[in-house]
Order: structure tokens, then sequence, then C-alpha cells
């Protein structure tokens, strides 16, 4: 090689990392980086990313499988469940919507369903209460039904002794209320009688001007000796009645007790509430009906327009059915508390009465449906006139076939609902419900600007009135009251109420029904799906 050195043109830039050949001249390549890290740190994060996705396909896999598994079980799990509820005695229209739901949605809905059979986590308490009552059996006679000439009455007065030991009254009497403030009026009065007891067991306590004055003879009482006792649904009384209320009422010494406590704990079984409206004085007189004990159903506040209630009084022995259901709710919620009935029964005057009363009670802890069940007597014995007054109209299927085949057969059938809706869903289904009736004859109203909240059934020789919804939870979720009667003069008051309250009302004709509307047709076949828990 020759000695001399390369010198680039002026002018010019050297070319870097290449070679330039001339004759003469050999250039030496230029190196720019001077070890191998960036290789080693390439090299690892391909060996994280490939770790990573190893891991990614690894549990991929398992969970492939874990799932698979999971699946073939949920579908035998689920499989198991619909037999269940095939053979358990819930109604037809439950039963279809349990099975359409845990068929859809079968890799979780067997759970939610055992989570919420009262087969399953209402068992315990079915079996206190059926202590409770087995102790109290003793309590009430077999009344003689001899002396009733109408086998209609006589067969539901024999079914009621049969299934709870209610007993039939013929030295008792009542008096039907029309409207929330009629009967207050009467309840204030005879509150300020009370020298003994008084129960007081409600689905809503709200605070306001209604309570303060109940509430004002109740401490007298209470402060006086007289035993105040208070049962009411925790869930109903959410968010009315004020914490700083029921401390005052313990300071005065009125007994208070919550009925399943709303508590931060999944559990289906909040779903069965005490619904009853009851009032007891002395164990002389006592109350039901639609009433709660809140402002809106005296019309004192107006929160879905007139507010239609109505309750039942009830004078004499007869009084002894709901002191006993009373009781028996107060013992279940003490749970080792045992009280002696006696000293609050038998309390009462005979009352010359015209007809047979008789206090009844209903809820899940039976193995069948009360409530339900005298609906039904009350629509089959009907001969010539059935009117129905009720804020919810979503019978089962039992029912439904009833009415309809009431109404083909000539009966006049007539059902009064609300105009104004306090809960949107629900009152699309009832309606819905109802104006499918009218294909058969049966006539559905509507009272205007008004929410219609009572709860009354009236044939040509009898009348349930009380605190039962024409609707599924009323039927088969709820601890409900009412009662029984064929007195003359209360059958011929509550048919009064009836005319007069359709005065008030729109007649649903074919013009006029909701069901004309396709995109209505569409929502409430989406809600009958859950109108099953409404």
């Amino acid at each position: 090689m020759d000695n001399k050195t390369y010198q680039p043109q002026q002018g010019k830039p050297a070319a870097v990392g290449k070679v330039k050949r001339s004759e003469h001249i050999y250039a030496v390549k230029v190196r720019t980086e001077g070890n191998g890290l960036g290789v080693i740190k390439t090299l690892f994060v391909v060996f994280l990313i490939a770790l990573q996705a190893a891991i990614m396909v690894a549990s991929y896999t398992l969970f492939i499988q874990f799932f698979k598994w999971y699946l073939i079980l949920s579908i035998i799990l689920t499989g198991i469940t619909c037999i269940y509820v095939l053979a358990s005695d819930i109604h037809g229209q439950a039963k279809a919507t349990w099975i359409f739901f845990l068929i859809v949605c079968f890799s979780f809905s067997y759970v939610i369903y055992w989570l919420s059979d009262k087969h399953v986590l209402f068992v315990r308490a079915k079996k206190r209460y059926k202590q409770i009552a087995d102790q109290n059996m003793h309590l009430q006679l077999k009344p003689d039904l001899k002396q009733l000439e109408n086998k209609e009455v006589k067969s539901i007065c024999d079914y009621l002794y049969k299934t709870g030991n209610f007993v039939t009254h013929f030295d008792s009497t009542t008096q039907y209320f029309s409207s929330g403030t009629q009967f207050y009026d009467d309840v204030l009065e005879q509150l300020k009688k009370a020298k003994e007891f008084i129960f007081i067991e409600f689905y809503i306590i709200s605070n306001g001007v209604l309570l303060n004055r109940v509430l004002d003879i109740l401490k007298e009482k209470a402060q006086n000796g007289v035993d105040v006792r208070i049962i009411y649904d925790d869930m109903g009384s959410h968010g009315t009645l004020k914490r700083r209320t029921k401390m005052q009422m313990l300071e005065s010494g009125i007994k208070i007790k919550s009925y399943n406590r709303l508590l931060p704990i999944f559990n289906l079984a909040l779903n069965l509430r005490d619904h009853r409206k009851i009032i007891i004085i002395d164990g002389k007189v006592s109350y039901t009906g639609g009433t709660n004990l809140a402002d809106e159903y005296v019309n004192e506040k107006r929160m879905h327009g007139y507010w239609k209630d109505c309750g039942i009084k009830i004078e004499g022995r007869a009084t002894d059915n709901l002191t006993i259901a009373f009781l028996s709710q107060w013992q279940y919620l003490h749970k080792q508390e045992n009280i002696d009935y006696t000293q609050y029964l038998n309390k009462a005057e005979k009352q010359e009465s015209s007809g047979v009363v008789v206090p009844f009670v209903s809820g899940p802890n039976k193995p069948f449906s009360i409530a339900q069940n005298m609906y039904s007597n009350q629509i089959a014995n009907a001969k010539e006139k059935l009117y129905i007054m009720t804020p919810y109209f979503i019978p089962d299927e039992t029912i439904k076939n009833q009415l309809l085949n009431k109404a083909r057969s000539g009966v006049d059938v007539r059902i009064i609902l609300p105009e104004v809706a306090d809960k949107k869903i629900v009152y699309f289904v009832s309606r819905n419900n109802a104006e499918k009736l009218m294909k058969a004859g049966v006539k559905i109203y509507t009272m205007t600007s008004s929410f219609v909240h009572s709860k009354v059934m009236l044939s040509e020789n009898s009348a349930i009135v009380g605190s039962i919804n024409t609707d599924l939870r009323s039927f088969y979720q709820q601890f409900e009251s009412a009662v029984f009667t064929n007195e003359e003069e209360t059958l011929v008051q509550v048919e009064k109420d009836f005319i007069n309250t359709i005065n008030h009302c729109k007649e649903v004709t074919e013009q006029t029904k909701k069901r004309n509307k396709l995109y209505y047709r569409l929502l409430v076949g989406l809600l009958n799906l859950i109108s099953p828990f409404m």
C-alpha cells in the first residue's frame, strides 16, 4: 500500500460509512456505535412480550376449560331449577316468567331464583309462624253456621275458619267509610276513649299533620298506662317516618317494631312486606281498609290528584280476629317473647247485627293465598253483580278467567281504576289487563283527576273491604288484612260509594282504550314479563 494520506477535496464533505476506492487510496469505515447494549435491551423486551403472551394464552386456555365446565354445570342446575319451578305451587304467570328468565340467563339465573324463593329463605320464618299459630288454635272456637241460609256466604265463612281459624261472628257490626278523612275522623275519636290497649299495624307511617294528631293522643295514652304498640313496615315507611319521631315514641312509652328491616345485605326476601292496615282499641273496636297513616290518605297533601280511599270499622267480638293476628305478628317480631293473648280477648259486648262479620288476614306465612282465594270465591259466588275498586289490577289467570266468564254469563261486572297513576309502569300493566276484559262485557271506569286507592269487592250478597289489591303482590307476597261481611247496611253503603264514584269517572270505550296504540301494546308486552313482581 502506498503511504500517501487521503485528502478530501475542498468544498465537498466526506461520505461517512462508505468506502471510496481509487487506484492508489483505501478508506477506513467510520463506526458510529461502540457496544451491543441496544441488542440486549431489544432481546429483553422481546422476552417480556413473549412471556406475557404465553401467560395470556395459558390463562385463556384455562378460562375456556373452566368456563366450559361452568356452562355445563349452569345448564344442569338451570334444568333442575326449571323442574322445581314447574313442580312448585306458585301461580302460572310467575312460573312462566321464571322459566323464561332461567332459560335466557341460564349462566346465573338459577342463583337469583334460589336467593328469592320464599320456600328457601322464608322457611325458618314459616316454621316460627306455624308454631305461633298452633299455640293459639284454642283461642277461637268453631262457629255454628247452621243459622246461615245463604249457601254462598256460608261456604266462604267455612273456608275462612278451616284455612286460617278466622271465626264468623253474628254479634258484631261494621261501618263503612268512603274516604280517608271520614275514616280517620272516627279513628281519632275512638283513640281518645282507649283505656287498656291500642294496637296499630301499617305499611306506611309518615310524618305529617295526620301522624301528629294521632301521636298527640297515643303519647298521652301511653304516659297514662295504656299499652300502645305499633308495627310498621320498614320499606313502606323508609324515608317517611323520621328516626327522631321513632325515638320520641319510645321515650313516651310507645312500643314500636319494624317488619323486615332494610339492611345492606343482598337478600331478595326483602320483597315480602307487611301491607296490613289495622287499628285495634281495647279489643272492642277495630279498623282496616286501604288507608295508611300518612297525609295523602286524608288529602292533606295532593300527590296524585284527589286521593280516593276507604275503610271499615268493626265493633264487637269480631275484633278478636284482628287482635290475634296483630299479637301473632308482634310475637314473631319479638322472637322468644311469650304473650298471654287471653288478657286482650273477649273484651267487647255483643252487638245487634244483620249479618256476619269475619275479619281475616293473609300472608306468605301460609301454604296458600287466603287473599287470592277469597277474591276468587267472591267472584265465583256473584250471580247478579260484581263491583271492584282497586288501584292496581294485575290478577292471575284464575281471576281473569273468572271475571271473563262472569261477564259472559250476564253478571254486571264493573272495575274502577285510577285515572292518575302513582306508579307509571304498574298503571300501564293494570290498565292493559282491565281493557282486555272489555271484549267479554266488563265495564272499566277511571276516576277523573284522581288516584283510587280503595280495595273493595262487592257482590249482591257480600263484600270484602281491606288492604288487598287485585294484584299478584297482595295475593302472594304481602301480609294483608280485610273484612268479609254481608251486613245489609254496609252493603248498601258500599254500593252507594261505587255509584257515587262512577259518577265521577270516565268509562273506557273501544275508542278510548290505550290498547289501540301499537307502541303501548309493545311496551306492556315487555312489562308483562316482570308483572308477577310488581
